[in-house]
């Protein structure tokens, strides 16, 4: 380049990061993160050990188990009182769901004794713009 098209006052870095710099970085990571999760496998299992020799007497009032509570299979968790929690919760709220769509979109009985029915909310809409709300007198003084 010409040095007359060069500005004096603008200055670029000469010297880029080095791609050995970069990889040595990343595998130093590597590295260190697989230590760190040696470490707290190690740790965690020492806890555990420490944990299962180390716990108070059963009451006399209990049965004995033979299986670990901590890990509890669906069996053991219908044996659980209610209310439980949620074991698939997509399933779940998804019969809830269509019982409410149900609800909006049928016609029904909310009270019998006092004649107090539900109708669809597309129809209930309908007659809303058709009649209007109710609306209440204004007090005058």
């Amino acid at each position: 380049m010409d040095n007359e098209h060069m500005n004096a006052d603008v200055e670029f870095e000469r010297e880029d990061l080095s791609a050995a710099g970069i990889f040595a970085f990343l595998v130093g990571l590597a590295i260190s993160g697989f230590v760190i999760h040696v470490i707290l496998v190690g740790m965690y299992r020492y806890l555990d050990n420490y944990d299962k020799t180390h716990q108070p007497p059963p009451s006399p009032m209990s049965r004995p188990t033979s299986t670990d509570l901590r890990q509890p299979t669906p069996q053991d968790a219908n044996k659980f009182p209610l209310p439980r929690l949620e074991v698939n919760e997509r399933a779940e709220i998804y019969g809830k769901r269509i019982q409410e769509e149900e609800t909006l979109n049928t016609y029904g009985w909310v009270d019998k004794t006092a004649g107090v029915v539900r109708i669809p909310i597309g129809e209930a809409m309908k007659l809303a713009v058709e009649r209007g709300l109710p609306a209440r007198e204004t007090e005058r003084r």
